[in-house]
């Protein structure tokens, strides 16, 4: 039984799915490829086999989670039982929630609107005076 939970591991693609850091595995596999998941300090290709005690650099946005890997689980879980394959040190934790708590207080706001009517004349104005 020992030698089988030393052999468990994952893709790492269907890993942060399970884990719920992506909602579905393609945007998992998109992130992956452009180089916002790194295992142990290195850029993998989505089918990277993960193991527990790996680490994990996953960008989100303006988050940066850095987690160590628990366990695996084929399957997408709850939120409840996804939080128990990973742990993130308190330290890593505080500043991905600084971040947060300074961009909440700065009002940044990255909520991209199309243009409405006004807005896209105001554009054509900009270019054809350009």
């Amino acid at each position: 039984m020992a030698a089988e939970e030393e052999n468990v591991s994952q893709r790492l693609d269907k890993w942060l799915w399970a884990a719920r850091f992506f909602k579905t595995r393609p945007l998992a596999v998109e992130a992956i490829d452009g180089g916002h998941v790194r295992v142990n300090d290195e850029r993998v290709k989505p089918a990277r086999a993960i193991r527990p005690g790996d680490k994990l650099r996953i960008k989100k946005g303006f988050e940066t989670w850095v987690v160590t890997v628990l366990g695996v689980n084929e399957r997408r879980r709850p939120a409840v039982e996804a939080r128990l394959l990973y742990a993130e040190s308190e330290h890593h934790r505080e500043e991905r929630e600084a971040v947060i708590e300074e961009r909440r207080l700065h009002g940044v706001n990255i909520a991209v609107k199309k243009p409405d009517k006004r807005e896209r004349r105001m554009i054509d104005k900009f270019k054809q005076s350009w």
